[in-house]
């Protein structure tokens, strides 16, 4: 079949970086971008400084286009003073202790106003926006048209989907449950939005009239050949570029990757107080079994001060070890692959 998106997106192949949050490098960015494909850039957490920042440092990489990406607010997110900080804390302390941390002090806020971050999204124009858990509204919308932003939406069912489409979305991601990272479900509970890949993708593409990019268990060119088979017409792929060499993954974090064939994956509220898949670790465990998981972000904002000393120290059992199902389908080697190539074998899988 013809693609859409590769005019949609300008670029030459219909491949995706998916956008890590919190594993976003400029390097893996841009080298998929250089490569021909989509580069994408997680923004969770960032302020309008640091967007701009990133966008410069972006645009002094590649001069092809890129993606960056938001999440949107759900409504469900406390705030600092609706959290018990006593038992969150509590909790989690062991985990602190670890890393040789002492628990945190309740913040002034967990996350940046999205509007300010739509607002510096706006004024750095990337090619393209991608959203996770839901849509901005239709007045933003317009806005990143009129700015010549193409918007590319998530969606886990058909009813996202299509709830995506009448929004004004350019794009929809179709992302099964086999994909790494957070379940981003809006309309419907996550564990009620578990829709596999191999169904999705073409009921997604039988709901909408826009392009479909297809994620989740996809990591090289079997998997890129069945998405198109489905009816999609791009992939999206994050856990395959998670192994290149320019990936911000810890060597514990690749480590894990290689080792999804014996170990699995599971999805987990532990580690941010949404469900996400990921390897399971001494951290998750823990989580699990203890007698508190405070709501999203609270969670993850606590988590997040004990992993980033964590990431420093390469301690992969205090680390959310997001990682796909698809994992299970790559090749071991030493060195890391480049971009490059991981790119090279996913595009070896697109139609001629």
């Amino acid at each position: 079949m013809t693609s859409r998106l590769p005019a949609l997106l300008g670029i030459d192949s219909p491949i995706v970086l998916g956008a890590f949050g919190g594993l976003s490098s400029v390097e893996l960015t841009a080298a998929v971008s250089n490569a021909g494909g989509l580069g994408s850039y997680g923004l969770y957490g960032y302020d309008a400084d640091r967007i701009t920042r990133t966008a410069a440092e972006l645009r002094a990489r590649t001069d092809r286009p890129i993606a960056l990406n938001l999440w949107m607010p759900t409504g469900d997110e406390v705030s600092p003073d609706d959290v018990d900080w006593e038992a969150a804390t509590t909790a989690l302390a062991p985990l602190f202790e670890q890393v040789g941390l002492e628990v945190p002090e309740r913040p002034a806020r967990f996350l940046p106003d999205v509007d300010e971050q739509l607002e510096a999204v706006i004024a750095a124009r990337p090619a393209v926006l991608s959203v996770v858990f839901g849509v901005p509204d239709r007045q933003t919308m317009e806005r990143l048209h009129e700015a010549g932003i193409v918007v590319v939406g998530t969606a886990t069912t058909p009813a996202e989907a299509v709830f995506l489409e009448r929004a004004g979305v350019d794009a929809v991601v179709a992302t099964g449950p086999e994909a790494g990272g957070h379940r981003v479900s809006f309309l419907a509970p996550a564990e009620e939005s578990l829709i596999g890949t191999i169904a999705l993708v073409p009921a997604v593409t039988d709901a909408v009239s826009v392009p479909v990019i297809a994620a989740g268990g996809i990591a090289d060119r079997r998997g890129v050949a069945a998405a198109f088979a489905l009816g999609a017409e791009g992939v999206q792929i994050g856990t395959a570029f998670l192994r290149a060499a320019e990936s911000a993954a810890p060597a514990s974090h690749r480590a894990a990757l290689a080792g999804v064939a014996e170990s699995g994956t599971v999805l987990t509220r532990a580690m941010s107080g949404r469900l996400a898949r990921g390897v399971r670790n001494v951290a998750v465990s823990a989580i699990e079994t203890g007698e508190s998981i405070a709501p999203f972000p609270a969670q993850n904002w606590l988590t997040g001060r004990f992993r980033s000393r964590a990431a420093e120290l390469d301690r992969g059992e205090l680390l959310s070890l997001w990682a796909g199902q698809g994992a299970s389908l790559l090749a071991s080697s030493s060195p890391a692959p480049s971009a490059a190539d991981v790119f090279a074998e996913l595009a070896a899988g697109l139609p001629h």
